[in-house]
């Protein structure tokens, strides 16, 4: 008889069995991080004995194996690499209790810090759990910088947790809080489920993305909360067959496509989909950004079911994309836009311009569609309108009206 509430980590531990049952495969006796020194007191540096924990797990040569972070303990580590490939076909890591970051920067020095976790080549890895994540990252969010860089010098602070050819990977139920930079970076995976994800960190809070994919293909990110300073979920270079659906996105810039072709990469994003997501008071809705000069291509996209609750500036295709506005270059070479469909879009705009379609004067975007649209002013009485430039389609059950689409 089931008990009558299941979470999530018994309901991963229920999958575990019956894909054992039905597939054959054998699990190996689990591994404890206290087991390998690990105190947890939130204070003593437990980095050492999660490295030999690590060890143990990825070595196992059952099919599937288990790392427990047990409840009731506050883990502090410095940056840590858990590198792969393992021996098992899955590595599942149950995160119960809390993993905090150093409180100062110079408890990094001496460490590699574009990454405060990284996993690399760690095939079939499944991380779940109630934890939570804190990367105390306001130490480094009006200072990103490590020591006294000499001026002008452009620093970059580290990324939470990042996930480097990592292939048939799950991540659900956890809490990231308060990253030094994303949240969770994608680079290079194949096949990956990210569900069930609390991100979360000022709105104010500088280049703090939720979820970055680049590089990957068949990613899904579902049913989760994002609240952050950036993007909620951030689509880049050479990712294609992404699937985004049932996210709740504000504060943050909303989710986005790019930015695309900086200093003149060639860069390919196609066959995203994202759908029934609500995005409430961000700085923009759903978009695609690229710069000029690059070369390559972004198509198949759809929006479908989106909500806008406040947002600012709701749809938007930028193909002159230059954030600070400072030496914006002007090329005749720019990166193809196509085949992007808006459906059944609704919501509240806080600026007049509800849909911009700025497109590039030589390169163009083609095919760019939008049926039953309906987007309104959050001030009552005012009006919202269109802009578009260079931009071909069709629109059809739309408001504002965007007549301004060429044929």
């Amino acid at each position: 008889m089931w008990p009558k509430t299941i979470t999530m980590e018994l309901l991963l531990d229920v999958i575990v069995i019956l894909s054992v049952a039905t597939t054959g495969l054998s699990v190996t006796p689990s591994f404890n991080v206290l087991q390998y020194g690990a105190v947890g007191n939130g204070q003593t540096n437990d980095s050492p004995a999660f490295e030999k924990a690590w060890k143990a797990v990825c070595s196992s040569k059952g099919d599937i194996s288990k790392l427990i972070i047990p409840a009731g303990k506050t883990f502090m580590l410095k940056p840590l690499s858990f590198n792969g490939p393992c021996k098992s076909k899955y590595t599942y890591i149950q995160v119960l209790g809390n993993i905090v970051a150093p409180k100062t920067k110079s408890e990094y020095a001496g460490s590699h810090i574009n990454t405060w976790l990284g996993f690399n080549s760690v095939d079939g890895l499944i991380i779940s759990g109630k934890g939570t994540i804190d990367g105390r990252g306001s130490i480094w969010w009006q200072q990103p910088c490590l020591g006294n860089p000499a001026p002008g010098t452009k620093c970059r602070p580290p990324t939470a947790i990042t996930l480097n050819r990592c292939n048939r990977f799950q991540w659900k139920g956890l809490t990231s809080l308060n990253p030094a930079r994303s949240h969770i970076t994608l680079t290079s995976c194949n096949g990956g489920t990210l569900s069930n994800l609390r991100l979360i960190a000022p709105g104010t809070s500088p280049n703090t993305d939720g979820i970055d994919i680049s590089g990957s293909t068949n990613i899904k990110v579902l049913n989760s909360y994002i609240a952050t300073g950036d993007d909620c979920v951030a689509i880049s270079a050479g990712s294609s067959h992404i699937k985004i659906f049932a996210i709740t996105c504000g504060p943050g810039h909303g989710i986005s496509i790019g930015s695309l072709g900086t200093r003149g990469e060639t860069d390919i994003v196609e066959d995203v989909h994202v759908y029934n997501c609500t995005l409430t008071e961000t700085m923009t809705g759903v978009r695609i950004k690229t710069w000029q000069g690059g070369a390559g291509y972004a198509r198949n996209i759809t929006f479908e079911k989106i909500k806008f609750v406040r947002a600012n500036s709701p749809i938007i295709i930028d193909q002159f994309y230059c954030p600070n506005r400072v030496d914006c270059q002007n090329k005749t070479q720019a990166i193809r836009v196509s085949d992007v469909t808006y459906k059944g879009i609704i919501g509240t705009s806080l600026m007049d311009e509800a849909i911009n379609l700025s497109c590039d004067q030589n390169v163009g975007c083609y095919n760019i569609v939008l049926d039953r649209v309906y987007i309104q002013h959050a001030v009552p009485g005012r009006k919202v309108y269109s802009f578009c430039h260079n931009a071909h389609g069709t629109a059809s059950h739309t408001k504002p009206s965007v007549k301004c689409l060429l044929k």
